[in-house]
């Protein structure tokens, strides 16, 4: 969930994405999720400037460096495709389809509270994604991170059977 606001501008959104995932063995993990993503924008005089929504599906594994212990560091890696509407905001315009795909290396941090149980989080790391929009003649937008900070964190949870 995301808010921010300038006198008469603003910028919320939202992300839900439940994922699965399968220990293959002690140290690694098959995982999965699908997700929907909403976005909306207003301009300084209070006009429309964005209005997205859209679904993404997600695959990766991750590694787990030392899962017998309560805490444990963990690499990633993960694909995701997702398709997003831009609607249009002006009369006579039609919405623009926006395909986008990533592939991301994030660093987990997971406290286990039990043998089955874990409080998980993952940032940063390693990203590359591009995004097309079906308009003709449009250039794809790509894009390359490389980051440890905090600024992009996620939390979550793990049940493992």
């Amino acid at each position: 969930i995301s808010s921010a606001s300038q006198g008469d501008a603003k910028d919320s959104g939202f992300t839900i994405a439940p994922g699965v995932g399968y220990m293959l063995s002690d140290n690694l993990a098959l995982e999965g999720s699908l997700g929907y993503s909403s976005a909306k924008e207003t301009d300084a005089f209070g006009n429309d400037s964005l209005d997205q929504s859209g679904i993404s599906l997600s695959a990766g594994v991750k590694y787990f460096f030392t899962p017998a212990n309560a805490f444990s560091l963990s690499l990633g890696g993960g694909l995701s495709y997702g398709m997003f509407t831009d609607k249009a905001l002006v009369a006579g315009a039609d919405d623009v389809k926006v395909t986008a795909i990533s592939l991301n290396v994030p660093v987990g941090l997971h406290y286990f509270v039990s043998d089955n149980f874990a409080i998980t989080t993952t940032w940063g790391g390693l990203g590359y994604s591009t995004a097309k929009s079906d308009i003709d003649g449009a250039d794809a937008t790509n894009g390359f991170e490389l980051g440890l900070d905090m600024s992009s964190i996620s939390f979550g949870l793990i049940y493992k059977l």
